[in-house]
């Protein structure tokens, strides 16, 4: 049991830390906007009607009891890039596990966006957020001016546990 342990503490270590190591990059969250573009064609419409968006092309996530998230992004404003974003979670509660995922989070309206963009945005708790699968964009509503979409990339997590996403921001 202590092996275990070991072995998934040290996995949590590497994939938190693995999402802040990866450089943003304006091109990879460009290609994760068409790659959500590819799984469900209407999501389109969020993205051109958003007054912003952040996109998280890769989020490493993993945990053994405790857990944490770690990733980078671009925020976009009216589709043009606009500012480089770290997001860094920490979870307790049943979970095993480590995976990687994509995130976009659309901004209804320049108060949401001037709320993300400002000093330190935080979810208080574990945010409701739409799994990205052909068709479910369609019935999506935005919740206090945002809406959050996932996408898994790789990985297998188990988890019913609490917690809470904080962003920080660095306007270009």
């Amino acid at each position: 049991m202590k092996k275990k342990f070991t072995l998934t503490t040290i996995l949590l270590i590497i994939l938190f830390f693995a999402g802040f190591s990866q450089e943003n990059d304006v091109d990879e969250a460009r290609q994760t906007i068409a790659e959500f573009n590819e799984t469900d064609p209407d999501i389109s419409n969020f993205f051109n009607s958003a007054y912003g968006y952040a996109v998280f092309p890769g989020i490493g996530k993993g945990g053994l009891v405790i857990g944490g998230a770690g990733g980078k992004g671009t925020v976009f404003k009216s589709g043009t890039p606009a500012a480089d974003a770290k997001m860094s979670q920490v979870t307790i509660g049943l979970q095993a596990g480590g995976q990687k995922y994509a995130e976009v989070i659309f901004f209804e309206n320049a108060e949401a966006y001037e709320r993300f963009v400002g000093d330190n945005f935080e979810f208080a708790a574990q945010v409701s957020a739409v799994a990205l699968k052909a068709g479910v964009s369609a019935d999506a509503e935005y919740r206090d001016g945002m809406l959050v979409f996932t996408q898994a990339i790789g990985g297998l997590m188990y988890e019913a546990s609490v917690g809470g996403q904080k962003f920080t921001v660095e306007l270009y």
